[in-house]
């Protein structure tokens, strides 16, 4: 990754300068026509420029003659309003450059940050590159943060910027990285090394599940008695969402229920579900008890206050009351919660519903946009699943699996976490293997939701983006340190993915090369 305060080595100079032509050019010829740009005449003629090399791929430039350029510790970084000033001071750090502020004259070498426009995609922006001068120009803050790591990139591949103009945005809106923190504890240091390694590659996503079977891992003052020794302190998780927030990614929670509650249920026994012979289910609360839902609930409405990005990740996968043959026999006392608050044909699948419909519920209530694993979703419960509940498409193993398409053709957003292509599961159990970087960038894309086949083009837009995912099964198969260097060209595959589903430009080779000088 690149670490914040990292100062690019601008010593490899640009091989656009090289030739008087389109064609390629050599390493030696570009540091040589780097070396003398800066004082190079306005009349000479400089080959066109070819785009800057970055990951991921920017998705317009359009070429130019000119010197392209480079940092220098004279230069300066400008910036339109005051509302800039972080991105403007994290590149200024990041290239070795003066951070001079709110400036309205130009001077030779400057790197201009500015808010301008109206519309376009959440992260569009436009980098020009022209007369010795770097404007970056979105209508966002988030789109001048991108173009601030286009060019960061391309001074880290090639020593500078290339003349001319790139414009860029990304095809899906979700680029994320989701963390399972309660099976594996990781450090709060680990954490932030991730988020500005996923920042350089512009995700906006960082979800974190972090209440499974084996630990709740963040801090909790309405439950304290659920916490994990090994755990992340309210204040180590401010700094998080403070860090993400500079980087542009939104921090997603995730409190999984009714199943994956062993760590709640460990402190509170009397909630845990058993069956019509008393036998407990593991990690799975018992949904006909009111003291579940309320527990729950609390959980929410805290997490909701420290997490402020909008997003809620309510979990609902794999309740193991409905895995056997005939729930309704299994579990009576859900059998008759379900009758007496859905009426008399009610089954436990709809009692399952409408607890997540009602945890959805209370996560609205604190404006949070609340989302789903897909077997969360059943096909004929009443009540159906809520409007609102983002689907998060992980599997279709489970027992009754629906195809993407059916959730896609009821009109609901989707969310690609296709556990084949994008589930690093340390320790490799059952079917699962590390997922590369190679196998993403060369056969999946965002359409590729379940297993290794695209949904039809005509669901596209419903598809509001994708995330890896790493999980915790075996903790202690892989240090952190191992970790972060099996997902990095993982992460840096899928990114691209999102950011522009088309065919790449480069072969795997040439990707796998640039990932590493732009590292």
């Amino acid at each position: 990754m690149i670490a914040g305060t990292a100062v690019v080595a601008v010593g490899v100079g640009i091989g656009v300068w090289a030739t008087d032509g389109d064609g390629p050019s050599s390493a030696g010829a570009a540091a040589a026509a780097s070396s003398s740009a800066a004082s190079a005449s306005p009349s000479r003629s400089y080959a066109l420029s070819k785009e800057p090399r970055t990951v991921p791929a920017v998705r317009d430039h359009t070429a130019e003659r000119g010197p392209g350029w480079k940092p220098d510790d004279a230069h300066r970084v400008v910036v339109s309003d005051a509302a800039l000033a972080d991105e403007g001071k994290l590149i200024a750090d990041e290239l070795g450059l003066t951070y001079a502020g709110e400036k309205d004259d130009e001077n030779s070498g400057d790197l201009r940050l500015e808010k301008k426009g109206d519309g376009g995609a959440d992260g569009s922006y436009t980098m020009t590159v022209r007369d010795g001068r770097v404007t970056v120009s979105a209508p966002t803050e988030t789109g001048v943060f991108y173009g601030t790591r286009t060019l960061k990139q391309a001074v880290a591949a090639d020593g500078a910027a290339p003349e001319g103009v790139v414009k860029d945005a990304p095809a899906k809106e979700r680029r994320g990285f989701m963390l399972d923190i309660a099976r594996k504890h990781y450090s709060a240091d680990w954490l932030k090394d991730r988020i500005r390694e996923i920042g350089d590659l512009k995700y906006n996503e960082l979800g974190l599940h972090f209440s499974d079977d084996q630990g709740f891992r963040i801090e909790s003052s309405s439950h304290p008695e659920i916490v994990s020794s090994d755990h992340l302190t309210k204040a180590q998780v401010k700094e998080i969402v403070e860090l993400a927030g500079q980087r542009h990614i939104t921090v997603v929670p995730e409190i999984d229920s009714p199943g994956h509650l062993g760590a709640v249920i460990e402190a509170h026994p009397d909630l845990q579900l058993r069956n019509a012979q008393g036998a407990a289910t593991e990690g799975a609360i018992d949904i006909s008890k009111s003291g579940s839902a309320e527990i729950v609930d609390d959980l929410i409405t805290e997490y909701a206050d420290i997490f402020p990005g909008g997003q809620f990740h309510l979990g609902g996968d794999e309740y193991q009351a409905l895995t056997v043959s005939d729930p309704e026999t299994s579990y009576p006392q859900l059998a008759s919660a379900a009758r007496e608050k859905y009426g008399s044909g009610a089954t436990v699948e709809d009692l399952t519903a409408g607890w997540l419909n009602d945890r959805a519920a209370t996560a609205q209530k604190s404006d949070r946009t609340p989302r789903a694993w897909n077997d969360g979703f059943f096909k004929d419960s009443d009540p159906a699943a809520s409007d609102d509940l983002l689907v998060a498409y992980w599997t279709g193993k489970e027992i009754g699996a629906r195809q993407p398409a059916e959730y896609l053709a009821e009109g609901r957003d989707v969310i690609n976490y296709n556990d084949e292509f994008l589930y690093y599961v340390l320790g490799q159990p059952q079917t699962f293997v590390y997922p590369t970087g190679e196998r993403i960038y060369e056969q999946w894309t965002p359409r590729v939701i379940r297993g290794t086949s695209p949904v039809d083009a005509e669901y596209d837009d419903q598809i509001l983006g994708g995330s890896f995912a790493v999980w915790g099964d075996y903790p202690n198969a892989q240090t952190e340190a191992q970790v972060a260097d099996g997902i990095r060209l993982p992460l840096a595959a899928t990114v691209q993915k999102l950011w522009d589903a088309g065919e790449p430009e480069l072969s795997w080779k040439e990707f796998r090369a640039l990932a590493d000088e732009v590292d």
